[in-house]
């Protein structure tokens, strides 16, 4: 049984004439009589009498006829669907993200696009980075946002924005260096393993000649938040975004270093064989195009490259002759 079958029924039952239901149509007589007597015959059933030169349903053409109706128009409604979807109309993007960018890059970037597409729901789940690469190439979310370094050969990855990393604790910092020696003693509050954020801050103190399992580690915590209540708490140091510390800069409660860690870049992941719809990417087009994706900006703090004695400048002191490139998140 076809949906066409379904359809030239339809016709001739409704007028109880096959010419005029072929008519309708837009089709020859003896093309509608053979798609009824098709459907006869592989059912063994009569769905009309044949009286002289007219036609009359019977009581299974009578029931019958319902029936098709509603499959007709549930197949109409699904249709609909999916001219819809096509034109973003309707539809559910699930996206899932790692923990700084979901709590505070991307909340104003799906607002604005809520705006532009008010039909699209966005499902946002939030996991860490490597919980992040494991949904989206499972399927169980189209798009990913993360943090951190993924080497997943399933996955394809691509910078989408970025925010910097600062160093802060409860009170202000003196004037001594913040140097490989300085950072060795100090103690620290770090989120856990598989974090983003513990990733970023692991490469940049390799890149110091600091073995990161050498620091003195009071706490290590699950998220954004606890880590940044712990330090205002007086606990110890802590590498974070500067999107999360920003509140706490403002209100005096936390203090950051007169150095950074260099850019942390933000990106986007999706699975290379899966199929990635319109609203994914009328989402990515969205961020690509908003006026500063991922800029997060330098709170309490400027711009700082790390000196060959392991100690860090400030940009413009950085910028004279033999200064080189600061070192990517």
């Amino acid at each position: 049984m076809t949906l066409e079958q379904l359809r030239i029924f339809l016709a001739v039952a409704e007028r109880e004439h096959m010419t005029a239901g072929a008519r309708a149509l837009n089709i020859t007589q003896s093309a509608a009589s053979a798609a009824i007597a098709a459907l006869e015959d592989r059912h063994a059933v009569r769905l009309f009498h044949r009286v002289g030169r007219g036609i009359t349903l019977t009581e299974a053409g009578r029931l019958f006829l319902a029936e098709a109706r509603a499959v007709l128009a549930r197949a109409t409604a699904a249709e609909t669907a999916l001219d819809d979807l096509g034109a973003l109309r309707r539809g559910i993007l699930r996206v899932v993200a790692s923990q700084t960018i979901a709590a505070y890059w991307l909340p104003p970037l799906l607002a604005g696009f809520h705006r532009r597409y008010p039909a699209l729901s966005i499902a946002l789940t939030i996991r860490n980075t490597e919980q992040a690469a494991t949904h989206v190439r499972d399927g169980e979310a189209e798009i990913g946002i993360i943090e951190g370094e993924i080497d997943d050969p399933a996955l394809a990855r691509w910078p989408i924005g970025e925010d910097r990393l600062l160093l802060v604790q409860a009170g202000p910092f003196d004037d001594a260096p913040i140097d490989a020696q300085w950072l060795r003693r100090a103690r620290w509050i770090m989120r856990e393993e598989g974090s983003g954020t513990r990733s970023t801050l692991d490469q940049h103190l390799h890149r110091l000649g600091i073995a990161p399992d050498t620091l003195d580690v009071a706490l290590v915590l699950p998220s954004n938040e606890s880590v940044r209540t712990a330090v205002e708490a007086g606990a110890g140091i802590a590498a974070l975004s500067s999107l999360v510390v920003a509140p706490g800069l403002r209100a005096g409660t936390l203090h950051a270093a007169p150095c950074a860690f260099g850019p942390r870049t933000f990106f986007g992941l999706r699975h290379k064989e899966r199929y990635r719809s319109k609203a994914a990417d009328a989402l990515l087009a969205f961020i690509t195009s908003a006026e500063h994706p991922g800029r997060a900006s330098d709170v309490g703090t400027k711009k700082s490259r790390p000196r060959t004695d392991g100690s860090f400048l400030p940009d413009e002191a950085a910028s004279g002759p033999g200064a080189g490139p600061g070192p990517a998140g």
